[in-house]
This record gives structure tokens, sequence and C-alpha cells, in this order.
């Protein structure tokens, strides 16, 4: 089904391209039949070629030079992570132009400052509830020229709502030439700014970070020599193309290596679109692996003895040969052997949900807890966490197949330099530091200094060259004792400890001790509730619907389901349970003394979540306040573990 190349290294072109337009140019050039994309549409998955995909461009190029746009000018994307958005984007880049993307289910206010703030002249809509967001925010924008749905049966529902609505039809026909191409693309200068990615807004107004073409170029061409790709490989992808992993190392990463990607047909169908693609290469946000290691272990707590105790047994003799491979250490006779029964009686069976020839997952954005990496790692599913951040062009540090620190995010990826401050702050330096925030030089000035860009984060990089990050400098908890405090330390040891907790938000900040908000699990808590009798297959199957088609998200509905069930006396005491265990594996001054468990999860609606699922601190300490006054006022408010 899935046409795949034999296993030897790819040939890179980013190394030889001035910009990412030409980065595109050379790869159609050089894997023209070869498969760029592939699509499921009417049940089947339907290849797109590199040379398909470099001439959808070229038109779509054509068709924003039409409309009066000249190199420089911004474009926007807003849909799915589907072909579409890859062949507008690069048309953008074709054209001479500046793209960015915006995240889903955003609010009319939130739609309208990012069009405002970039000066859009076009913008490129998918889904009709996004088109009626659109419409409302682009009133008074008179920068915005053009609105384009990606369909023309979209086209025709909302032809006529505004003028400057245009027919998706005006980017399918005639293309620029090569000599026109070439002109554009020989006039950008590789230092201009390439794209905008802008920031989920955790403390503000999202910023516009402005990433040059050198620095995407740069990027990848440094990132092959540490992790190389095979002609062998083929990813699959859900996560949103307007977040900067996605888009740099996911999209960009693929032009670069000439490989083929695969987009699921949505959220919700992951699982399938795993089992029929069979990647070999798997990105994702931790949350995945996370829920990924609550299900396989909360289905096994549903077998027999004899069952739970096999799968224990083959658990341990992976975690003890994946510590021996994390450490370059020779495998003994007798552990291999071992391994190759565990392999054909467990393992086996655990890779095939990933499809069952994942060689890598690669994570980023959030720690993944050590056990959730060990538990893969031993499977024969390793995980390689990774750091950066959008102004740093997405990445920094990796763990590679021959270099790898379990609970590190891996060593700095030359040339790019990385030192510690005297605060603990991590510094980067290097090729791929940002051109600075767009319209926002006060942030700018701020962030980067002397060239080294102050990343904001806390860490420390031991005595083998491995970054580990503590929290984010912004994040510390300064208790009234003086004790300095890292809540993301905190709150992963509690989160860790049982798969009915979603967040863990600790508090504490000039308060005589540490306490915490704790939210359900919206899916584990269910199904709690299930085998309780408390609610139905058919509340959970349309429950389950709605979270994967918008994860992010938390209906009234769903929200319901879950209040009759966290009153329950017994879930209160597990997950009471859990927080004792959490404590256990903290210091004295760390240990969450007393928390509140919320009736309902963080939810993007409640403005506690950003668009990749991060939590937006400053909103959640303003609107928990009175809860967390009442825990301090020692008037019996609240659990203690």
């Amino acid at each position: 089904m899935f046409e795949l190349g034999p296993h030897i290294p790819t040939q890179a072109v980013a190394a030889q391209a001035r910009t990412v337009g030409e980065m595109l140019w050379l790869r159609a050039a050089r894997s023209a039949t070869r498969p760029a994309l592939y699509h499921k549409e009417d049940g089947r998955w339907r290849e797109t070629t590199w040379a398909q995909m470099y001439e959808a461009a070229a038109r779509v190029a054509h068709g924003l030079r039409a409309l009066g746009l000249s190199p420089g000018d911004r474009v926007g994307v807003l849909g799915p992570t589907q072909p579409p958005w890859a062949i507008y984007d690069f048309g953008a880049h074709v054209a001479g132009m500046v793209s960015f993307g915006i995240y889903a289910k955003q609010s009319v206010e939130q739609v309208r400052y990012l069009l405002g703030h970039s000066e859009a002249k076009v913008l490129f809509v998918a889904e009709p509830e996004e088109l009626e967001v659109v419409l409302e925010a682009a009133r008074g924008l008179e920068g915005l020229v053009a609105i384009v749905p990606w369909t023309e049966a979209v086209h025709r529902d909302f032809a006529g709502r505004d003028p400057r609505i245009v027919s998706p039809a005006r980017f399918c026909g005639e293309r620029l030439t090569e000599a026109e191409v070439e002109a554009i693309q020989t006039a950008i200068d590789p230092d201009d700014t390439a794209i905008f990615i802008y920031t989920s807004g955790t403390t503000g107004p999202p910023k516009g970070a402005m990433i040059s073409h050198r620095n995407i170029l740069s990027l990848l061409a440094a990132a092959v020599e540490v992790s190389p790709w095979y002609q062998s490989d083929i990813s699959l992808h859900f996560l949103p193309m307007a977040h900067a992993a996605e888009r740099v190392l996911g999209f960009y990463g693929r032009v670069n290596n000439g490989i083929p990607g695969a987009y699921a047909t949505s959220t919700a169908t992951v699982l399938q679109d795993l089992l029929e693609v069979r990647p070999t290469v798997f990105g994702s946000v931790p949350r995945i692996f996370e829920k990924a290691f609550a299900k396989i272990h909360s289905e096994v707590e549903k077998k027999p003895a004899p069952v739970r105790r096999l799968f224990a047994w083959a658990d341990a003799v992976g975690r003890e040969r994946a510590e021996r491979v994390v450490r370059g250490r020779p495998i003994p006779p007798l552990l291999a052997l071992r391994y190759r029964v565990a392999e054909r009686l467990v393992f086996e069976r655990l890779r095939a949900v990933f499809g069952g020839r994942v060689r890598a997952m690669i994570t980023g954005a959030a720690p993944t807890a050590p056990e959730i990496l060990r538990f893969f790692w031993g499977a024969g599913l390793p995980i390689y966490e990774a750091y950066g951040m959008t102004e740093s062009t997405v990445i920094t540090h990796i763990n590679r197949e021959s270099a790898a620190k379990l609970g590190t995010v891996g060593r700095v990826i030359p040339p790019t330099q990385c030192k510690i401050a005297e605060d603990g702050e991590i510094l980067v330096k290097g090729p791929w530091v940002f051109r600075g925030y767009y319209k926002n030089e006060a942030a700018t000035v701020e962030t980067v200094k002397d060239g080294w860009l102050h990343t904001g984060d806390i860490g420390e990089i031991d005595e083998d060259g491995f970054l580990r990050i503590t929290d984010r400098k912004k994040h510390l908890i300064i208790t009234a004792g003086g004790k300095n405090l890292a809540p993301a330390n905190i709150e992963r040891a509690l989160k860790g400890e049982d798969p009915l907790i979603s967040q863990v938000h600790a508090h504490g900040d000039r308060r005589p001790f540490v306490s915490a908000i704790v939210t359900p699990a919206p899916l584990e808590t269910l199904e709690w509730g299930k085998e309780r009798g408390m609610v139905t297959d058919a509340e959970i199957a349309e429950r389950t619907r709605e979270l994967m088609e918008n994860p992010a998200g938390r209906s009234e509905a769903l929200n319901a389901s879950m209040v009759k069930i966290v009153a329950h006396p017994d879930y209160q005491a597990r997950v009471r349970a859990a927080v004792r265990r959490g404590n256990a594996q903290l210091a004295h001054v760390e240990q969450v003394r007393k928390f509140i468990l919320l009736e309902r999860d963080f939810s993007q609606e409640e403005d506690e979540l950003t668009p990749t699922l991060k939590l937006k601190r400053k909103e959640i300490e303003a609107k928990m306040a009175p809860l967390f006054d009442r825990l301090y006022a020692d008037d019996g408010f609240g659990l203690t573990p």
C-alpha cells in the first residue's frame, strides 16, 4: 500500500538550498516520482508525488500573485493537518511570501488578533465552523484581501457572505513559470523571514516569532548529521501544523530528506491509521504516550492473575535489557534469550498497536515521566526526548540512537552552543536563534542578549553533556520559608502515579506549604464510572468521539458525566493514595499538604489550556485564587493525602 525505499540514508537537500521554497524545488527535481504525501479519501490511501506537490504549490503561488500580493506579504492557513495545508504553505514560499498557521478552535478575538497583528493578506480556511469565526474576526480588517475555503463545496455555501471570499479554483489553474520562480527565490535573502510561528500565549497575547530561511535550512542540515533518516522510512502526522515542531521538524524535515508522510484522517482515527500506515518514525507530544501507557496498564489490570504475572515478568526483562542498551553495555546471552521470549509473548503485541515497525518515537514540549520512558524502551519502542523552543527554530538538543540518557533531553546539536547561567537558566547560541518577535522589539531584546537566547527554562548539564530540564524560570515557587521549588517536579511526581489524574497544578508561592489542583482524566474517569454502573457505553462512546475530535476541549456533557464520578468516595480515596505515593518521591518541603480535586479537567474553553495542551498558569492562578485562599485558611477545605 505504501511504497518504501531501501534501508539506506536519505539524500538531504537543505544544505544546497538558499530558501525554503528552493528546498522543495530541489526535492521535486531529485525525487519527482517518489511519494511525498499520503491521505485517505473514500476509504483508500492516495498518493501525492514530490513533482505533483511542487506543481500544486506553483499554482497556488500564481494565484497569490494574481491577487496582487508581493514577496514578503503574509499568508495564513487554518485547517487540519492534511495535504492542502502543506500545499498552501509551500505555495506561499514559492511566491516568496511569509506563511503562518492558526490553531483550530480559536475564539473570534484570538483569530482577529492574529490576522491583524500579522497583517495577513490571504487566509486559507478548511472547515465551515472555522470560516464562520474568520468572517466575524475579519470585520474591519481592510488589509485582508482574500479568504479562501479549501473546497468548492464550502465556497458555494459561503459565497456572497463577504466579497473577500475567493474560490479555491483560482489556485488550481495556471502556475508560475520556472523563470518567475527562480527570479523570486533569487531575490530572497536567506536571512529574510520565512515563517511566523505564534507562541501559544501561556502568559499573555501570542508573540509572532520570525523564523528565517537560514534558521530553518541550517537546522535541517545539522539535524541529519545527528539523527539520520532512511529511504525506508515513513511517518504518520496528526499534530497541528501551526506548531513549530510539526511544521519545521515534521513537515520541512520530510521535504529535506524526501521521506513520505501519511496524514491521519483525523485525531479520532490515529490508532486505526497507525495500523494501516505502520510508520517507522512517530512523533508526538508526551500526552499521547502517557495515555497509551495508562491504557495498556489498565487493560492488564483486568486480566487474570497468570496474564498479569507474565506481563510483569516481561516488563522487568525489557527494562533490564533497555538499561543496558541505553548505556551501551553488552547484552548477556541469558538476558537476550529471556528478552526473545518476552518479545514473542508480550512485546510484539504492544508494538503492533503502533503498526509493528516503529524504530523511533520522538517527543518534546513537556517532560515524559521516566517510568513511561523505561516501559516503552523495554518494549522495543524507544522514545527519544528532544528540547528546544520556537525561538530556537524548534530544537537544540536531542537524544539519539547512539547517545541517549533517559530523563534528559539529550546533548546539544552542533554548532549550537549551550550554557547554564548563574541563576540556572538555560542559554543557547547559534544559527537557529530566531530573528526576533514581530512588532515587539522590547520582548526581543529581553529574550536575546549578546547573541544568547534566554530560554526561560531552568536546567543542568551533566558530566556527559546531557541536558536535564528542571522547570520554567518564571514558574518557580518561592515558599514563605524562602525555599525555591520547581512545580514541574512536583506535578510530574503526582501525575505519574495514577491514570485517573489528568493535570496537576502546584501552588505555593509565598505560602507556608505547597498545595495543588488535581484534575480528573476524562476517558479514564468515565471508564472507572462505567465499571460501577455510573455511565453507559453510549455515553462513553459519544464523549470519546468529542475528545478525539478536539483533544483540548471539554464539553458541558462531558463535565456533567464526570461530576458524579469524581464525587464518589472510592474515586477520591484512589486519588488521595496517588498523591500520597507521589509525595513519597519528593523532598519534605516539596510535598503537597492539601489539594483540590476538580470535578472537571482543565480545558481550552475555560482558557486554562493552550491549543498545544500546556497549562496557562497565570490564568489558572487568577481564576483559582479564592480556592487557594481557602486551602490556607485552615477551615478544613480541600483534601489531604
